[in-house]
């Protein structure tokens, strides 16, 4: 085994050893939660003419019509190539469809957008998904389908959305909380466990038919090769098998204890139920459906053999009492599938325990455990094989009608090259069932820490050629790939860099040089289409900050000229600032790089001068009377207009942040001489602009866009409670707007954008977008580590008021981790023992489960804390387990013996 071992001998665990098993070639990554939540109403489904996804394949057509690019099911796991997958089917007796897939609202029928209405906890996993587990909450009662679109639609922005706890249908505890299980015994040898437990005061039936099935690779023309089948095995007397052949993946068996019986049928389209037309075969994707709820069983084939397969269990279970099955799918055969299976759940279970131990162990609170590692296992359990392939997508398949016309020249059209078929982290794995780019690079933060091999390759995959663009764009996410995101690539392959050399003492340098090489495309992408003047100052768009604006920025824009942003330059000084730091290190030991490392620095000094105008031959984006940065309309007759918005706008130029070490000076004397040449013959840009020639903490120095006075009036906006600073982190707009919204005039119509804590009331950007006032993590989580980078160069001497006019005095490094723990607050019980995400308990009994399950949430009320938007959304907001991480290492309260000084930490923020 060659795979890297932690520094600690103590924190070596079963799971460890399985990982750099993974990375020698043993395929424990091959079976994981691949399988999508939702694959119906995706870009990937949609060959209508005019991009309708929603409409074209919507819920009602899921359970009876066949995907093309996937699969989905409930809380279920695939091979890492989608081919054959595994999920649970129920029934309550009285529903008028089987649960096979989560419900929810599309874009189009929520009143804030796409909306899942299930209530679903992922509650734990492993990077190499030797154990993972899963609660689903079913109705005893009808489940109200037509009752949540017709009151979402019914309401509109200014009211809340109505949830499924909404409709009383959990009253009285008429549920059943089914928990699903997996345990390894091998990489392709896994035990299922699915526990029903009745909440209820009566006895209620429960039909479970956990179903094993073949993605429909073969009805599209292009699979030559010979069909896979599942076919019925002869099994003992209390237990039922069924073999699955396939010519690529050979053989699989799914034995099910207890004997139930096998309903097969096919994964083919009903289209006589959806089109009224004669169907190819009875055996459809429906037919076990029709056969359990409406007795029709003409869909199931008798012969015992298919490509979809369900085992079917009838129960009855008394109030209180839970019912259990146990299932094995593996690559081989199992005389007695059964022998100690409790043995392996219990001690996949332990081996999880002492993995997770690992970041925090008794340094944090049972609460705080709790949260982190729900995070980890909604973060794991959101990772979806994900295939698109844009130019087949584009022209059709050979099997089916040309591409109504016109369709070519919509959606992706200039992204025909991108063709995905790997296993990545989605944002949520309902809401957004698809990569989103910046999004999946803050997943890799946390994922650094427990699985940094698979946190590389991710941020490696987008830069692969059938991802990136030609011309050097990432790809933002499949409704538009042409969107554009904030450049933060950089900054995330190097904070995995150094995570991982923290945490393994292993420095990957292959790693972040082949990052490098293919961000310099990316770089010159950013350089030559979104500066449009060539005067360093950049656009980009709506940047992921969506509603934050008064109007879509990403748009043309109605007072004609163009915008020249204050985040957009921001987000371009930070991204130079990422690419010295990656070219400095590599320079340490390929003195190459040291080029590449002045070519950064003088481009960041050049972006820094223009955000700041020096010189005064520009537009000034940083407002000396509001002491603010501001995005500017410069007109197309040379006049410009000042949008004054106190919006994270603002604040993101205090992201672009980096120091140098003096022994680093010392060890790269090309680097320092080029250095000291610009800084001698542009001195108004090393004055005004960084401390390189002021040394700091332990003789280092400083770059930043913002320092001094101005970081000084940020800061005392952004603490400031009637401003940015929530009890549970930093607004996305100041709490000034709520009395004082911004109004802008334009050719009668009047554009204005107020302060709004919880979901916005515009549908500027549809969808559940929303920036004006929630906190959001990932921005925050870039703050803190900005805040600790400041510190490290001014240490305890810069002090500030936290809150602003409170009379407490507070160094950087104190601020950075007071915004922490209000960020962790979220989802830590008060004292009324309420999670602030999770107010009102979600709606029904918590306190049945204890301790309670945790939401991770898309975004959160800039008041109260309440989540707010996708609700699954452990994909940035999993960052709360990395800050929960830090906090064991750095708290005093936590360390003992405790350290000297308040502040004393020996490592490199870049490290933390």
């Amino acid at each position: 085994m060659s795979g890297s071992r932690p520094h600690l001998a103590e924190t070596w665990t079963p799971e460890h050893e399985r990982l750099a098993d993974a990375r020698d070639g043993v395929p424990w990554r091959r079976w994981g939660p691949y399988l999508a939540d939702r694959q119906w109403g995706t870009v990937r489904e949609d060959y209508s003419p005019g991009g309708t996804a929603w409409e074209y394949f919507p819920h009602d057509h899921a359970r009876s019509r066949a995907y093309r690019w996937g699969e989905d099911g409930l809380l279920g796991i695939s091979d890492d190539r989608g081919l054959l997958c595994f999920g649970l089917g129920l029934w309550n007796g009285v529903d008028p469809i089987l649960k096979e897939r989560l419900f929810g609202l599309t874009g189009n029928e929520g009143n804030h957008g796409e909306d899942v209405k299930e209530c679903y906890y992922f509650l734990d996993n492993t990077p190499t998904h030797s154990y993972m587990k899963a609660l689903y909450r079913y109705p005893q009662r009808a489940f109200p389908y037509a009752d949540l679109v017709a009151e979402n639609q019914r309401r509109g922005r200014d009211q809340p959305e109505y949830e499924l706890e909404d409709t009383g249908i959990f009253a009285e505890g008429r549920y059943f909380d089914v928990v699903v299980e997996y345990a390894k015994v091998a990489p392709e040898d896994i035990l299922i466990r699915i526990s029903a437990t009745n909440q209820g005061p009566e006895a209620a039936p429960l039909h479970l038919l956990p179903t094993f099935w073949f993605r429909n690779t073969w009805a599209w023309g292009s699979d030559s090769g010979q069909r896979p089948v599942i076919t019925a095995e002869a099994g003992s007397d209390d237990v039922s098998t069924a073999r699955a052949s396939h010519p690529e993946m050979g053989d699989h068996w799914l034995s099910c204890i207890g004997s139930p019986a096998l309903l097969f049928t096919g994964n083919e389209t009903n289209t006589a139920r959806l089109w009224d037309a004669p169907n190819g075969s009875p055996f459809v994707k429906d037919g076990i459906e029709n056969a359990v709820i409406n007795g029709l069983t003409e869909g199931i084939n008798r012969g015992h053999t298919g490509t979809k397969v369900a085992a079917h269990y009838e129960l009855s279970i008394d109030p209180g009492a839970t019912e259990t099955v146990l299932l094995r799918l593996s690559n081989r055969e199992h005389a007695e599938p059964f022998i100690e299976p409790e043995a392996i759940f219990d001690l996949r279970t332990a081996e999880a325990d002492a993995f997770y131990g690992s970041f925090g162990g008794e340094r944090l609170s049972p609460d705080e455990r709790q949260v982190q590692r729900q995070a980890f296992a909604g973060l794991l359990w959101s990772k979806q094989f994900y295939y698109y392939d844009v130019d087949l997508w584009l022209r059709g398949d050979p099997a089916g009608p040309p591409p109504p016309p016109g369709r070519a020249g919509d959606r992706n059209l200039e992204w025909r090259h991108l063709n995905s078929a790997d296993v990545l982290s989605m944002p949520d794995s309902w809401e957004f069932p698809w990569f989103a780019a910046w999004d999946l690079a803050f997943h890799c933060i946390p994922l650094a820490l427990i699985d940094p091999e698979f946190a590389k390759d991710q941020l490696i995959l987008l830069l692969r050629e059938w991802y990136m663009h030609p011309n050097g764009q990432l790809p933002a996410y499949e409704w538009e790939f042409s969107d554009v995101n904030p450049p933060v690539h950089a900054w995330a392959a190097l904070r995995v860099y150094r995570i991982e050399g923290r945490t393994t003492g292993k420095h990957d340098r292959a790693f972040l040089e082949r990052v490098f090489q293919k961000l310099l495309l990316n770089f010159t992408w950013w350089v030559n289409r979104e500066d449009s003047e060539g005067n360093n100052v950049f656009a980009g768009g709506f940047l992921g900050l969506d509603n934050i604006g008064i109007f879509d920025r990403g748009q043309p824009l109605p007072t004609g000229g163009h915008l020249e942003q204050a985040d957009g330059t921001a987000w371009m000084g930070m991204y130079c600032l990422n690419m010295l730091a990656i070219a400095l290190e590599l320079a340490a030991e390929n003195p190459v790089y040291e080029d590449m490392a002045t070519k950064f620095f003088e481009h960041f000094m050049y972006i820094a001068g223009a955000l700041n105008n020096i010189g005064g031959d520009g537009i000034p984006l940083w407002n000396d009377e509001d002491q603010f940065f501001y995005d500017v309309i410069h007109m197309s007759d040379g006049t410009s207009q000042t949008l004054n918005v106190r919006s994270l706008v603002g604040l993101i130029p205090m992201l672009a942040v980096e120091t140098i070490e003096p022994n680093l000076l010392d060890r790269l004397p090309g680097f320092r001489a080029r250095l000291e040449w610009f800084l001698e013959n542009r001195p108004e840009l090393a004055v005004l602009v960084t401390s390189m020639d002021e040394p700091g903490e332990g003789e280092r120095r400083l770059l930043a866009l913002v320092h001094g006075d101005r970081l000084e009036a940020l800061l005392k906006r952004m603490l400031d409670t009637e401003e940015f600073l929530s009890a549970h982190g930093i607004r996305s707009l100041s709490r000034y707007h709520a009395s004082h919204p911004y109004e802008l005039e334009c050719e009668g119509t009047t554009h204005m954008i107020g302060y709004e804590p919880a979901e916005s009331r515009s549908g500027l950007f549809g969808g559940n977008s929303n920036w004006r006032g929630p906190v959001w993590f990932p921005v925050n989580f870039l703050l803190i580590e900005a805040l600790q980078k400041f510190h490290w160069y001014y240490g305890d001497a810069f002090v500030v008021e936290c809150p602003s006019g409170s009379g407490n005095s507070a160094n950087l490094w104190q601020v950075s981790q007071d915004l922490g723990s209000r960020l962790c607050s979220l989802f830590l019980p008060g004292a009324d023992g309420r999670r602030p995400a999770d107010p009102d308990g979600s709606g029904f009994e918590a306190e049945r489960i204890s301790p309670g399950p945790v939401l991770f949430h898309e975004y959160f009320d800039g008041d109260t804390g309440a989540g707010l938007g996708a609700s699954h959304q452990t994909g940035w907001t999993a960052l709360v387990a990395k800050l929960l991480e830090q906090s064991a290492r750095f708290d005093p309260a936590r360390i003992h013996p405790p350290p000297t000084t308040p502040t004393a930490k020996k490592e490199h923020p870049n490290d933390f």
